[in-house]
């Protein structure tokens, strides 16, 4: 989010837009507004608001708008925004739902205008709290930072242990070494010439260029204590260094142990609420989180909630084609990565051969069997094979999934 949050209202009654920007600009410094429904895309294109406030008199008015910015926007799918709808008291049960179901993010009780009109502001502030609060790595890239720390203890243990056995090593070698030395002769004798010389000066030749100095006992074994206390530091570095990092590895721990807790989110996408309840008994069984959603818009309002771990995507859905639903998905640096598994109903080969180069990941052709979801989920999520997987995949199948 740039340093000034630019809000985007949204209505087509010019008295109430100017009303509710002269509200907001008391608290904010670029707040502009859109009036045309012919503009509404270049709007918010050009803007590219933080926060979007749904001002229209109705809340079909508010929800016909931001499916046809779904439907006709190029950049809404990559814009990280939030989404604020004014509306009155007989909408509340409604917009109360559809903010539950994360198809809009907050609501404010204005129509008619009320005395609380602060309220909108501090609807805007925590949208934009909101908003600066999710930016950095994504719940995933989380719990898959976490899953590497797993046997970082053990590693440590293993590092240590090397390092010891290293120094050890060293410590006899050092041993052997003066053991060997110390057996040598270090008695003059007499050269050819008749000069007195020590084994040590007659090993160095004449290369040397003169007598060297003999090395006596008493010196070699200052030196080899030196060296030896000089390792004895190092030993106890090594011995002590799991125990240091102690509070650090038991918090490893702790956070691996709750990244395994945590389930993968699934979302599935179709317009078929019978087939959405089914699959997401299925993938319930299989001890997998499930978030559901009816049309394109709605699936892309919830990946703006928390991006899920694996879709499970409809072809044919009532207001984006799931094709062109993937493209966008994987053209929006964000959502790339999530693995796309296509539901459809027919398996002929250019349809197939299209969702491929859309970026999905698999296919499920229905009727489907359970043991065929939850393999093909397993496989894109790295599940291990548990008990609830194993038992939730010996269902029969549902013919009743069709759609």
């Amino acid at each position: 989010m740039s340093t000034e949050p630019t809000i985007l209202v949204v209505t087509d009654v010019l008295a109430d837009a100017d009303m509710i920007r002269e509200l907001l600009e008391c608290e904010f410094g670029s707040v502009v507004a859109s009036t045309d429904p012919e503009r509404a895309v270049e709007d918010f294109e050009t803007h590219r608001p933080d926060v979007l406030v749904l001002a229209g008199n109705t809340l079909e008015k508010a929800e016909r708008f931001y499916l046809g910015l779904f439907r006709r926007s190029s950049i809404i799918h990559v814009l990280p925004h939030k989404t604020v709808i004014l509306c009155n008291k007989d909408e509340l049960a409604r917009v109360y739902e559809l903010c539950k179901k994360h198809y809009f993010d907050d609501y404010v009780l204005f129509w008619p205008l009320v005395q609380d009109t602060h309220r909108l502001a501090m609807a805007v502030h925590h949208a934009i709290w909101q908003l600066t609060s999710g930016q950095g790595e994504t719940y995933p890239e989380i719990l898959a930072h976490a899953s590497r720390l797993a046997g970082l203890d053990r590693s440590l243990e293993r590092y240590a242990a090397r390092g010891g056995q290293s120094i050890e090593a060293a410590q006899r070698a050092l041993q052997q070494a003066r053991k060997q030395l110390g057996g040598a002769s270090f008695a003059p004798h007499q050269s050819a010439a008749g000069e007195s010389t020590s084994a040590s000066s007659a090993a160095s030749g004449p290369a040397s260029g003169g007598a060297a100095r003999a090395v006596q006992p008493e010196e070699l074994d200052r030196q080899f204590a030196q060296l030896a206390a000089a390792l004895v530091p190092v030993r106890d570095w090594a011995g002590a260094l799991t125990r240091e990092f102690q509070p650090q590895i038991e918090a490893a721990v702790a956070l691996c142990a709750l990244a395994e807790e945590v389930r993968p989110l699934v979302l599935v996408v179709d317009d078929d609420e019978l087939q959405l309840k089914l699959l997401t008994k299925v993938l319930n069984d299989a001890g997998l989180a499930v978030q559901t959603a009816a049309s394109g818009a709605q699936a892309l309002a919830a990946l703006g909630q928390r991006q899920p771990n694996l879709m499970l995507l409809d072809i044919n859905l009532p207001d984006i084609d799931g094709i062109e639903l993937t493209r966008r998905l994987k053209a929006a640096p964000a959502w790339a990565r999530i693995p796309v598994i296509m539901i459809t109903g027919q398996s002929e080969r250019d349809v197939v051969v299209e969702s491929m180069r859309a970026g999905a990941s698999d296919f499920l052709v229905k009727p489907f069997d359970h043991a065929v979801v939850v393999a093909k989920a397993s496989r894109f999520l790295h599940v291990a094979q548990r008990a609830p997987l194993a038992s939730s995949a010996t269902g029969g199948r549902h013919a009743a999934m069709t759609g």
